[in-house]
């Protein structure tokens, strides 16, 4: 009786009268949670809003004025820079961190299921729990790691990592790619799998030597898995707040104000929630630039 139940239910599963109710639903899904918030974020950069009005749909129309505003601020060239900065050196850093750990673990040696698995529990971690803890860790007084470096003589006093404008970014930077090296690790270690091992062998009989085979084989059959694991961390890090709001807040003097925690303050501390839309929508054009590019690239590749 079981047994014909659930051949019952798989015959009714693989019906392909439920494909268009279960592809409705993860429209109305998508709409809902994904299209909604875009568009309403649209018009509210196009809208004076205020505590008064922000109940409404209906608001004052201002155009282009907020992202005007934004252009014009002086604090636009520095969140711009901090944040190309941010990105850039973290999408960087994240993916040599990766490849080098995604190589290592290819190895076979005892235990190296355990140790991928240990570099993995930090990446579960919410950021909150990771900014605490570098927060901890950057401490100028107690913290380990000037601990460290004044024990191997590399510094002569405390380090203000993140109380000091000029290493601010550095801090923050710095515990963001501890986060996101192990999601590099995991999908480099998948598509290193992939890679047949007798294309290895064949190039070693071959007198080729471990850079050789690196160059001309690992990393042009890695290269759809580079694509997009640079497009994803390009998005995930544009949209990284958590983690800097809870070691800097921005600070100090906006050293470590990047697109996120600036939208944050305009909404949430200033009220100027169409300057905080607009500042959404400007990082929303930027990733999607990327998300562009990547699929451009794939495409390139498959047709080359």
């Amino acid at each position: 009786m079981r047994d014909h139940r659930r051949r019952q239910l798989e015959r009714a599963l693989d019906s392909e009268a439920l494909w268009p109710l279960m592809v409705g639903f993860s429209a109305l899904y998508l709409a809902f949670f994904v299209g909604y918030p875009v568009i309403y974020n649209l018009i509210m950069s196009v809208q004076h809003v205020t505590l008064g009005n922000i109940r409404f749909l209906v608001r004052p129309f201002v155009g282009l004025d907020n992202y005007a505003k934004l252009v014009a601020d002086p604090l636009f060239a520095m969140v711009v820079q901090n944040t190309l900065l941010f990105v850039v050196g973290n999408v960087a850093l994240q993916f040599l961190g990766g490849l080098a750990l995604a190589l290592f673990f290819q190895q076979p040696f005892p235990g190296a299921s355990f140790f991928r698995g240990l570099i993995l529990a930090g990446w579960i971690l919410p950021p909150l729990v990771i900014g605490a803890v570098w927060k901890w860790l950057l401490a100028s007084d107690n913290g380990i790691i000037n601990y460290a470096l004044h024990g191997l003589g590399l510094t002569s006093g405390p380090v203000y990592w993140l109380s000091d404008p000029a290493t601010s970014l550095i801090g923050v930077t710095m515990a963001n790619v501890w986060f996101g090296v192990p999601f590099n690790m995991i999908l480099l270690s998948a598509g290193l799998a992939g890679v047949p091992r007798d294309i290895y062998e064949a190039a070693a009989l071959d007198g080729a030597g471990p850079l050789r085979r690196f160059f001309a084989i690992t990393l042009p059959l890695l290269r759809p898995t580079i694509y997009a694991l640079l497009a994803l961390s390009t998005i995930y890090t544009m949209r990284a707040f958590d983690l800097i709001w809870t070691m800097t807040h921005g600070g100090p003097v906006d050293s470590s104000n990047i697109f996120p925690v600036w939208a944050y303050r305009l909404s949430f501390e200033l009220f100027d929630f169409g300057g905080g839309a607009a500042v959404s929508t400007m990082m929303l054009v930027v990733v999607f630039i990327v998300a562009l590019i990547y699929v451009r690239s794939v495409r390139a590749e498959q047709l080359s």
